[in-house]
């Protein structure tokens, strides 16, 4: 049964963080590229999700809000998400379908095709979450995805952080560049807008080269100047916060055997933002950050198993 976010919202303890964006179905090749492959295994994909999972993980009251076709795929996504902890915020469509990815695992990269163009989530509107709704909640968090899945849900994006800032929470955004959904002219202006905008902001230092042409984490700061706190990732190198007012601040990643490096992010953003709910200094919350992405790293899932 459907809980449409205003009665999930009217009910139960205030969430501490609200994680906004599309869920996907998601299908990875075992054993061989897809093209070849006859054995393949059914998840859960989607980074506001992942972001979700790992705040429940380190001890927090996170929802994720979004909108899911009334498939089986769905259904999935619901019990895998409220399997870990999540509170959901999800209105069924009979209409459109839960989105679908596709992927080729890798160690130095995976290769990912999505299918979701139409789908539930990408008819999320401004409206879908109200500043009545988000009272108590103390971060609202979304990605770049979200607004590149269709102009609704990129108006939906904007007047989330109004939103969110009159109820009292702060706006987080991962830029979480994806290539396949938009042009780079489109993402890069329209990203830099966003990631400017919002209060907390996560982005890699080589998406941001790729966006910006930004070169060095020095070089994110100045492109954006105005993001109270941004955080620039480095991959295995570290990575960065710029606090305004304040010095940066910098700690190296761990060493890692990678296995697979989807998810790293998502995870990083959910260590990241937990340390912050705990009222954790700069230097801890970039190392509860590495933590957590190192967790990822050592898996072939985007979220890390269960104990």
């Amino acid at each position: 049964m459907s809980t449409s976010p205003a009665a999930s919202a009217a009910s139960g303890t205030p969430a501490e963080i609200i994680c906004v964006g599309e869920s996907m179905g998601l299908i990875t090749a075992i054993g061989a590229p897809l093209a070849e492959t006859e054995t393949a295994s059914v998840g859960v994909a989607g980074a506001e999700g992942n972001v979700a999972v790992g705040l429940v993980s380190a001890g927090h009251r996170a929802v994720w809000a979004s909108r899911l076709g009334d498939d089986p795929l769905a259904a999935r996504i619901r019990a895998e998400l409220e399997r870990r902890g999540v509170k959901l915020w999800a209105e069924t469509d009979a209409d459109a379908p839960t989105g679908v990815m596709f992927k080729d695992p890798g160690v130095e990269s995976s290769a990912v095709y999505y299918y979701r163009r139409g789908s539930a989530a990408s008819l999320m509107a401004p409206g879908f979450l109200s500043a009545e709704q988000l009272q108590g909640v103390r971060i609202v968090h979304t990605t770049g995805i979200t607004p590149a899945l269709s102009s609704s849900c990129l108006a939906m994006v904007d007047q989330l952080f109004t939103d969110a800032r009159s109820a009292g929470a702060v706006a987080s955004f991962d830029v979480n560049d994806r290539r396949a959904l938009w042009s780079l002219d489109e993402a890069a202006s329209t990203l830099a807008r966003l990631a400017d905008a919002a209060d907390i902001t996560f982005v890699g230092r080589d998406e941001a080269e790729r966006l910006w042409g930004t070169a060095t984490a020095e070089d994110v700061r100045a492109h954006l100047p105005n993001c109270a706190l941004l955080v620039v990732k480095d991959g295995d190198v570290g990575a960065t916060a710029y606090s305004l007012g304040d010095d940066a601040v910098f700690v190296p990643a761990p060493r890692v055997d990678v296995v697979e490096p989807v998810g790293a992010g998502d995870a990083f953003a959910s260590g990241f933002l937990a340390a912050t709910l705990d009222g954790a200094g700069l230097a801890e919350r970039l190392s509860a950050g590495h933590a957590a992405a190192a967790r990822v790293l050592t898996t072939h899932g985007d979220l890390p198993p269960l104990d």
